[in-house]
């Protein structure tokens, strides 16, 4: 039975139909379970997804789907006093809990890793440098940065927008007026997936597009419709 003192750092992992990744992403954290928590919420996965992520988690809910939903119903039962919010097809560096905690105790309250693209080509090392560059100019964070925040700052401002989509880049916003976010340069590692599925150059081009139009008062709700 996995160790049940107050953990230092939860790690909450929204996933749905991620069966081809969930076991590489929950096994490197299993050595340090007790002095982290993993809370994993599936959002209706039609594939063995839950199935497979049973054992490697201290927590397995089941949500609504929504990304924003998700991460908000796993704060909710988390109990580190600084929150991970981890995509399901990323893996974290040696070494993140050592850094998010000296991060966090410099007062400054939430932040997030640098990103690296895998598999990788010339082309995504360069998106990768230009999300990792954006965010250090901007204080705009994504999740596929891996964000982490002191638990009460998330819980006083009420957790994740309930919005389809750009929930992250509004968290950041508002997270901003408590500080610039640590940016963190040891990368995390994610999958480039979406961006091979669907070419690399017209994912840039709907990412941006996507973001400009958020920026310009596009509700997420329509936007979502073009993701």
């Amino acid at each position: 039975m996995p160790n049940r003192a107050v953990p230092a750092l939860s790690i909450i992992m929204p996933a749905r139909n991620e069966a081809a990744h969930i076991v590489s992403s929950l096994q490197p954290l299993q050595a340090l379970r007790g002095e982290l928590e993993v809370i994993l919420v599936d959002g209706g996965s039609t594939d063995n997804t839950v199935a497979l992520a049973k054992g490697f988690c201290d927590q397995l809910l089941q949500s609504q789907p929504g990304r924003a939903r998700q991460m908000n119903a796993g704060a909710a039962v988390a109990r580190g006093s600084t929150l991970l919010f981890l995509h399901a097809d990323t893996r974290l560096p040696d070494g993140f809990t050592r850094l998010i905690a000296q991060a966090v105790n410099k007062s400054q309250r939430w932040g997030r890793f640098d990103v690296q693209l895998a598999p990788a080509s010339a082309l995504l090392n360069t998106v990768a440098g230009m999300m990792n560059w954006r965010s250090r100019i901007t204080g705009v964070c994504t999740g596929d940065q891996g964000i982490f925040v002191e638990h009460q700052l998330f819980t006083e401002l009420g957790g994740y927008a309930d919005i389809p989509l750009m929930e992250d880049i509004e968290l950041s916003k508002r997270l901003r007026r408590h500080g610039k976010p640590v940016c963190l340069r040891p990368p995390l590692v994610t999958s480039s997936r979406r961006w091979q599925q669907h070419g690399t150059l017209r994912t840039i081009a709907l990412m941006w597009w996507l973001r400009a139009l958020y920026w310009l008062g596009v509700p997420p709700q329509r936007l979502a419709q073009w993701y």
